[in-house]
């Protein structure tokens, strides 16, 4: 059986242990490589042309996404499986805008990454996203417009006003918003929105 080959690139020590335990227990999945950075990356990843890499985002210097992209301007085939702790949704879009493969957080690693990787050698995208972040996504353009003007300190009745919609409008669309993120008030709904990444700083 020819085995998946595969580079870890992850500057934790513990963490790249942890993930590389994990590997060891699959029988069709081989450790060809590690990295502790970016610039390290690439150097491993020409010298031991892995199937599947898997790719920390936050590394000194040269970060995982612009290392990743670097790859892929090598060998456009080449398929990259990003492992982070971080769970912003703008995050995974920039990671999947930039050529990834696959986008997994590592606090889901020891249930989800040894399909992530087969699925990522097959040539299919994953990922795993939190029920938090699914709830999330399943905000209305019309919910995240009230959120963007609640997140600069507008009322209801100036939100509504903006938005060219009834106060009463407003209030709906913020309760429902408040059921989807499982947020404790408005204030709580914009915080949650920006660590997820629903809405950006303004």
């Amino acid at each position: 059986m020819q085995r998946i080959k595969v580079l870890v690139v992850d500057d934790h020590p513990l963490l790249m242990q942890g993930i590389e335990d994990i590997l060891a227990l699959a029988p069709d999945i081989q450790l060809v490589g590690h990295a502790g950075s970016g610039l390290d990356a690439i150097s491993q990843f020409t010298l031991v042309r892995p199937d599947v890499t898997l790719m920390d985002i936050q590394m000194p210097g040269m970060n995982g996404i612009e290392a990743m992209a670097t790859i892929l301007v090598m060998a456009p085939d080449a398929r990259v499986l990003i492992l982070t702790l971080h769970r912003h949704e703008s995050q995974m879009r920039e990671a999947f805008a930039a050529g990834a493969a696959g986008y997994l957080q590592k606090s889901h690693a020891a249930t989800h990454l040894l399909d992530a990787v087969r699925t990522v050698h097959a040539g299919s995208i994953y990922r795993v996203v939190p029920v938090a972040q699914q709830a999330a996504r399943s905000l209305s353009v019309a919910e995240i417009e009230v959120l963007k003007l609640a997140a600069l300190g507008y009322s209801n009745r100036r939100i509504g006003e903006s938005l060219d919609i009834p106060e009463e409008t407003v209030k709906s669309r913020m309760k429902s918003i408040l059921a989807k993120l499982s947020a404790n008030d408005r204030t709580h709904a914009v915080t949650l929105a920006l660590q997820r990444g629903i809405i950006a700083m303004l």
